[in-house]
């Protein structure tokens, strides 16, 4: 476990606010900062989240504002400053803008915080930590992507509410790219222990192949109902993005979906993505062990092509 524990989250957008906030009511850290060019703004949010730290977790609240120095030392590092997602724009046509702010944020950030880990929240997460890694030379295991946590969180809920069942009793992965070509590990899924397509109600199968398909359209089209009702996704990847800092600083060894650059994974190499990866204190790493059926492979295979021309066109 990180002794004495240090967040510094980059954006105090909505999404930036929302991890912060998120990780101080759940004590992800011990310390969080709250950094952006927009100093008042991040000033304001940071003093918004001290004036309730008593009724919080152990954390303290050491400030916020566009000073460099406020990030020093951080263990770790979540990244969510950038042009948001507008209504009908898909996460990859965001690229072009947000690849010039991470190549100017994440430089300076890691030379203020040299051992720590990133945690790419601005979208395209996937492009975007693929870029930032070749640029800095941080082990793959130390830059990574919060990529389909989320998406896999809004899967697991959709099918407690059909299975009428406790999300956590729910064990199924979104992989892939966080975007249009994710897709689920239905081979693997199931209930408790039941596969999937095995539970019944009053000995009735619950689900079909079509009903999964449909569970599947909902979760990509899920950030597109929100954004266009609100404006912006920021609740649930506040709290899923607390989820993978306290893993990290937790040393917890946690099976997640995050996104690393993968190095000879199923043939794919070089790209960010998702797939199941065990997070701790030293980062993230691939289960490589994870079992795909042909189709699954096909469509890992089909995701990451999606994500490496993306990449191409901003190199």
């Amino acid at each position: 476990m990180i002794k004495d524990s240090k967040l510094t989250v980059v954006g105090a957008g909505a999404v930036g606010s929302s991890v912060a906030y998120a990780s101080l009511i759940r004590g992800s850290v011990r310390h969080i900062a709250l950094y952006d060019i927009a100093s008042a703004k991040a000033e304001a949010e940071a003093l918004d989240l001290a004036h309730g730290s008593q009724f919080a977790a152990h954390t303290d609240i050491v400030g916020g504002g566009s000073d460099i120095a406020l990030t020093e030392n951080s263990d770790v590092v979540v990244i969510t400053a950038g042009a948001k997602q507008k209504p009908g724009q898909t996460r990859l046509e965001l690229a072009g803008t947000n690849a010039k702010i991470m190549s100017q944020l994440v430089p300076p950030l890691l030379e203020a915080s040299p051992n720590a880990i990133f945690v790419v929240v601005t979208n395209p997460c996937d492009p975007l930590t693929t870029l930032s890694q070749k640029e800095t030379g941080l082990p793959a295991e130390r830059i990574f992507a919060s990529g389909t946590v989320l998406d896999t969180s809004r899967l697991r809920w959709l099918i407690a509410q059909k299975a009428g069942v406790a999300t956590s009793s729910v064990h199924a992965h979104i992989v892939g790219e966080h975007g249009d070509s994710e897709f689920a590990l239905w081979s693997t899924a199931t209930i408790g222990t039941v596969p999937i397509l095995e539970w019944t109600r009053d000995g009735q199968p619950v689900f079909t192949r079509e009903d999964l398909d449909q569970i599947l359209a909902e979760v990509r089209g899920a950030a597109y109902k929100v954004i266009e009702g609100k404006g912006a996704t920021n609740d649930a990847i506040g709290l899923s993005s607390a989820r993978i800092v306290e893993a990290i600083t937790g040393d917890q060894h946690a099976v997640l979906n995050v996104a690393p650059v993968l190095s000879d994974f199923r043939g794919i190499d070089g790209i960010a993505m998702s797939v199941p990866s065990i997070v701790s204190a030293e980062g993230a790493r691939p289960i490589r062990e994870t079992p795909f059926s042909e189709d699954e492979l096909s469509r890992l295979t089909a995701s990451a092509e999606t994500l490496r021309g993306v990449v191409d066109s901003l190199s």
